[in-house]
């Protein structure tokens, strides 16, 4: 791809489509509720849904919100992806001042957007002398979600959003980069790291991790270490939120993983409807943080007004799950082991909380660290312990210091 293929993007929704959005949100019905049920039990609380309801339609500004957003540098690229063509890249690319500054490939999640990158992006790209470490930060929209183009192709799954952002970077002109990603991010940075391996790939960092638990047939040493060491109160407690989270909290994984295109008519068609569906997911997924409602509106808009459709992210899931490659599902194949250095961040208030010995199949650990406070969206509720934790693993005395080729990110 020539860089001339590269433009500046500015966020630009159409007023015809916020009237409608006025519109639909006019005209909506909202479902009753059982009496004596405890909140939140059964899902989000129809006074909730109402009052966000009423402040999409009648107060929040999504002007305001786009001209934020405008201020971080956004462009869109055209990338090929083999077997399925042309699709256009949308991703936010802040550079450093710092000459050899580290290139950061910054990978979202679900139900997220780019937006989790811009609480970080900041610092990450700062000047900060001898001990802080600068990166160059690149941070994409999803094929089919936010403002990247939409797959219409079967067969679109996890390997090719992979292909995609490593052939972005490549573009950019970053032959090597490291990672960072949580939830599907870190879905996407696992399979960066085993189909470019170190060639490219240099290390990755996770604020999220499903690693496979070691057996004696497959890490005899890492499974005899995991027998004797035991589980710590914290790892016994992340495995009862584990639990709880796979009976009682993925009931969107399954649906979206089966019947998506089921899903998507609600999404499309209702604002009410596709807001309910992700708030829960916002109000579960963190560590007792208080959104406003300003905030979860925005997240929310990014995918009403989003260039694929409110509903074309779901089949990200059923991709997932019917994977063509190891175990016939992708996060099963995520978990080979792939020699880039990888760094983890634990954060109490996470979905899925494995023994942290089990992060060793993955790769050579070179950072840990378990956080006192958090959740699943480590980007936007913890900042700082993200922009921490990337100084730390990158920095003079951390486990990948200088792993990027001529780039330690420090002048």
């Amino acid at each position: 791809m020539a860089s001339s293929a590269i433009k500046p993007f500015t966020i630009a929704v159409p007023d015809e489509k916020l009237q409608r959005l006025k519109q639909k949100l006019a005209l909506a019905d909202f479902p009753n509720e059982i009496e004596g049920v405890e909140p939140w039990s059964q899902g989000p609380p129809v006074a909730d849904i109402k009052r966000l309801t009423s402040y999409w339609a009648n107060e929040f500004d999504w002007r305001e919100i786009e001209s934020k957003l405008n201020q971080f540098p956004q462009f869109v690229a055209p990338v090929e992806v083999d077997g399925f063509g042309n699709y256009n890249i949308h991703f936010v690319h802040q550079k450093s001042s710092v000459k050899n500054a580290i290139p950061l490939l910054f990978v979202h999640g679900w139900p997220g957007s780019f937006i989790e990158v811009t609480r970080v992006v900041s610092e990450l790209t700062k000047a900060g002398g001898d001990d802080v470490p600068a990166f160059h930060v690149v941070a994409p929209s999803l094929v089919d979600f936010g403002f990247s183009s939409k797959n219409t192709k079967k067969g679109f799954g996890i390997d090719q959003q992979a292909e995609a952002l490593h052939k972005l970077m490549l573009a950019l002109g970053y032959d090597e980069y490291v990672t960072q990603g949580g939830d599907l991010g870190c879905l996407v940075t696992r399979f960066l790291a085993i189909k470019y391996g170190k060639t490219h790939i240099k290390a990755q960092h996770l604020s999220n991790t499903a690693p496979a638990e070691p057996t004696e047939a497959s890490f005899p040493e890492l499974h005899a270490k995991c027998q004797s060491a035991g589980l710590s109160d914290g790892e016994l407690a992340g495995l009862g939120r584990t639990q709880k989270f796979n009976t009682e909290g993925n009931g969107y994984y399954k649906k979206q993983a089966t019947k998506p295109q089921t899903v998507g008519y609600f999404m499309t068609d209702s604002p009410v409807g596709l807001l309910a569906w992700l708030y829960e997911c916002l109000h579960d997924w963190v560590d007792g943080y208080q959104w406003t409602d300003e905030e979860i509106l925005t997240w929310v808009s990014i995918y009403y007004f989003s260039k694929p459709g409110p509903a074309q992210s779901s089949f990200v899931y059923w991709a997932i799950e019917h994977h063509d490659g190891l175990g016939g599902n992708a996060f099963v194949a995520s978990g080979q082991f792939a020699d880039v250095p990888v760094g983890v961040s634990r954060f109490p208030g996470d979905l899925i909380l494995l023994p942290k010995l089990w992060n060793h199949t993955l790769g050579p650990v070179v950072f840990e660290r378990e956080h006192e406070k958090g959740g699943h969206f480590a980007a936007w509720e913890r900042p700082d312990a993200i922009v921490q934790d990337l100084r730390d693993m990158f920095g003079r005395k951390g486990g990948a210091f200088g792993v990027v080729t001529g780039k330690t990110g420090f002048d």
